[in-house]
């Protein structure tokens, strides 16, 4: 996510995020699903409404409402790029937690999940994904100074370190192939609940993504990220990549999309909207949905 407004608040970012939430149940009706012919027909529907709804998850850097009360983020300011190339001039943001995406988008709140969601073989028998547009390693949020050493899932737990991630993070399935039981993470709502468990020192570490990680605690004065690592699932590394999702139906809409976010990284164009929310070269990808899906 992050042109940062790097130091948001815990009450800032929920503030916004339900006065966004109300405008998003307000302001439009709901766009009816596929019919099923052709792969659905929701594109159209789209561009006669000219707007499309995204369901975001107020995680900074990749969709949130900013100080200003205005979307943005790596995936938001990504779709509206993409969106205005098909004909669709607004975007339009549907605030959840993060674990009820999916369920949101299958139940027809938003059109798309536009929160730089990991592709992962369970979420794409759920849903249908574009191609990623970063690959992304993990990392830690702890005491400055690192005080336990903690730059692995192994050294948290040799170290018996608390750990805490987020609702729905791909760092639970993280943690729990390192050996960890996943009742005892603790589990909180966003990174900014995340930074304040490190910080008040009710956990250990929060693990997240590496570009959350650094953005999210690089202003705190108690608190900073470890260096990025790759996780260790089934004893291979890997390294998520994070995409778009859509209903299953709406497979022309997915496949129009991912040719304009294709044309965007020939371009480059792709990279110069992610950097100001302090993505990297090194976190571009040309990995594909069906590779990650495991087809």
């Amino acid at each position: 996510m992050i042109r940062p407004e790097h130091r948001h608040t815990r009450r800032s970012v929920l503030a916004g995020l339900a006065a966004f939430g109300a405008l998003g149940a307000a302001g439009c009706t709901r766009v009816a699903s596929a019919s099923g012919k052709g792969g659905g027909d929701l594109l159209e529907r789209l561009r006669a409404l000219g707007v499309v709804r995204l369901g975001i998850a107020g995680e900074i850097p990749f969709g949130y409402i900013d100080r200003d009360g205005k979307l943005t983020g790596e995936a938001p300011e990504l779709a509206k790029a993409v969106f205005k190339r098909l004909g669709v001039d607004r975007v339009q943001p549907v605030p959840t937690e993060f674990g009820s995406l999916i369920p949101g988008l299958k139940s027809q709140q938003f059109d798309v999940v536009a929160a730089g969601m990991y592709v992962t073989p369970d979420r794409c028998e759920q849903v249908i994904f574009a191609d990623p547009d970063y690959r992304m390693p993990d990392a830690f949020i702890v005491p400055k100074g690192n005080p336990l050493g903690l730059r692995t899932y192994a050294d948290a737990l040799r170290r018996h370190a608390k750990v805490a991630t987020g609702s729905g993070y791909a760092q639970i399935q993280h943690a729990v192939e390192a050996g960890y039981e996943e009742n005892d993470l603790v589990i909180v709502p966003d990174q900014v609940a995340g930074l304040n468990a490190v910080e008040s020192g009710r956990v250990d570490l929060f693990a997240a993504t590496a570009v959350t990680a650094r953005l999210v605690a690089r202003d705190s004065a108690g608190a900073e990220s470890t260096e990025p690592f790759v996780a260790l699932v089934d004893g291979r590394p890997k390294a998520d990549g994070g995409a778009f999702a859509f209903r299953p139906t709406e497979t022309r809409l997915r496949d129009a999309f991912n040719a304009e976010l294709h044309k965007l990284r020939r371009s480059g164009e792709l990279y110069r909207i992610v950097r100001p929310f302090g993505f990297t070269r090194a976190e571009m990808t040309t990995l594909t949905a069906e590779e990650l899906c495991g087809r």
